[in-house]
């Protein structure tokens, strides 16, 4: 059996375990189990990033770059906070300064921003009568393509609150801690950002599987992010085995 089939094995077999005790064996050097938390919140991560970033230009680079700085802090990481919270959090600190990044590049080459990418395909989760398996695929896409052109249109601010609350179903306490805003400001945000795309969504259909991250694109991340993890972990246990 190659390694990979050896990680999807092993991935399958500790999906169950919560959160918290995937973390603690981790940082009891189970390093191939950061896979079940990178394959468990890719979804989400890539959310985010897109939601932070507007278009999908980037989204991989700062998935991969977020990974790996929690990968890095994880042995520090005691657990006070949910760890989906803190990886959400690192993932948005990640995303704004690629987007500073972005712009400050932008400035010195003079050049016009480009138009928001159309997004990944939305993968669907409910049926429609009269229209056949091919038929059904084919207006989700449209749809979901829609509402992303929508959710696009909001302020960066709006956006990633609808996006955490809404997509995420993170509470306002949560997704308060991720933006480090108070709860209140959130709550303010959120009934903006509802309001937005009540008007921006009045003559479309309603919400079809947003931002997907599924499949080959979500494996190949794996990967990569994975063989990262694996060459940082080789290098923090020379440094401890050097006397």
């Amino acid at each position: 059996m190659g390694s990979e089939m050896l990680s999807r094995a092993r991935s399958s077999r500790d999906a169950d375990d919560s959160d918290e005790t995937v973390v603690r064996r981790v940082q009891e050097g189970e390093t191939e189990l950061y896979e079940v938390l990178v394959r468990r919140y890719n979804r989400r991560v890539y959310r985010v990033a897109r939601a932070v970033l507007r278009d999908d230009a980037g989204v991989e680079d700062v998935m991969q770059e977020a990974y790996l700085r929690a990968f890095t802090a994880l042995p520090r990481f005691q657990g006070r906070a949910r760890f989906s919270t803190w990886l959400t959090r690192i993932v948005i600190n990640c995303a704004l300064a690629h987007r500073r990044g972005q712009s400050r590049r932008a400035e010195i080459a003079l050049d016009s921003v480009a138009e928001p990418a159309a997004g990944p395909d939305g993968a669907g989760r409910g049926g429609a009568a009269g229209l056949s398996p091919a038929e059904l695929g084919i207006l989700q896409q449209q749809v979901g393509r829609l509402i992303e052109k929508t959710l696009e249109t909001l302020p960066p601010s709006y956006r990633t609150v609808f996006v955490l609350r809404e997509m995420e179903e993170m509470s306002i306490a949560e997704t308060a801690a991720c933006l480090g805003i108070s709860p209140v400001n959130a709550k303010v945000r959120l009934h903006r950002a509802r309001k937005l795309m009540k008007e921006g969504l009045r003559r479309q259909m309603p919400d079809i599987g947003l931002y997907a991250f599924l499949g080959e694109r979500c494996d190949t991340l794996t990967a990569r992010v994975m063989a990262r993890v694996r060459e940082i972990a080789q290098r923090q246990a020379v440094r401890l085995s050097v006397p």
